[in-house]
């Protein structure tokens, strides 16, 4: 029923910044926990980072912490990850999520509901 859609990736230099975007169709958005996950090349997919419904609470992986920052604007049915700071390690594929149950956690199977993903590439 939720379909998602990124949006937003690209190619940056080291240092620079780059904002993420994840549209989401269909009414219950905002009784979903989101997050962010990624997969480097030739690498498992890893979680990034996680926002409650209501956006009060958010969890950070400690690759990532101090650097990117997700929010969510429940009226526009769309979550945001900020990434500042950015590294060569941190291009991969980058795929927003739902928690249908709503509640916020870090584990890659309470998410059921997955987009496609858009790529970020850190690079000279």
């Amino acid at each position: 029923q939720v379909q998602l859609v990124e949006s937003g990736g690209g190619l940056v230099q080291p240092g620079g910044s780059l904002r993420i975007s994840c549209a989401a169709s269909g009414r219950p958005f905002n009784n979903f926990a989101m997050g962010w996950f990624r997969q480097a090349p030739g690498k498992e997919r890893d979680f990034v980072a996680t926002i409650s419904k209501s956006g009060e609470i958010t969890e950070y992986a400690d690759s990532v912490k101090g650097r990117f920052t997700i929010s969510r604007d429940n009226a526009k049915n769309t979550v945001y990850l900020q990434m500042n700071s950015l590294k060569p390690e941190d291009t991969g594929v980058y795929f927003c999520a739902a928690n249908p149950g709503g509640w916020v956690t870090r584990s890659f199977a309470p998410y059921t509901i997955w987009g496609r993903g858009t790529q970020v590439t850190v690079s000279s």
